[in-house]
């Protein structure tokens, strides 16, 4: 068997305090059901996250201080077969080793989708 896909998401608010992404829904992502894998769900999440605990610095390989991610617990709570998600990610806690962030991803209509938690440790 052969599974393909590809994703792809847009920042479109971005501060100090909280990020918030869209990302559309195509083919390429749908599970063998016909509905958003969770995998993409949790990919856009975790992404968004990781650009909140960045700050305004940009991402690049080898980088210091890249946010790794230690922990993630999610909830699936609905899904949706087109349209688009859209995720808000905001600090639970801020550190300055260890920062929380909790991302709600949504569908269409604002329902929610998915509620993610993750944990971020700055590499050195």
């Amino acid at each position: 068997m052969k599974f393909e896909g590809d994703i792809e998401f847009t920042v479109i608010e971005r501060n100090d305090d909280r990020v918030v992404s869209e990302m559309p829904i195509h083919s390429g992502m749908l599970n063998p059901f016909g509905v958003i894998h969770a995998g993409a769900m949790l990919w856009l999440a975790d992404v968004t996250a990781t650009v909140l605990v960045l700050g305004p610095a940009e991402a690049r390989p080898g980088m210091t201080g890249f946010p790794l991610g230690i922990s993630l617990n999610a909830n699936f709570v609905g899904n949706q077969r087109a349209g688009s998600l859209r995720a808000v990610s905001e600090f639970v806690k801020r550190g300055r080793t260890v920062s929380v962030v909790r991302t709600s991803v949504y569908g269409d209509g604002d329902k929610l989708l998915a509620d993610v938690t993750t944990s971020h440790v700055l590499s050195k």
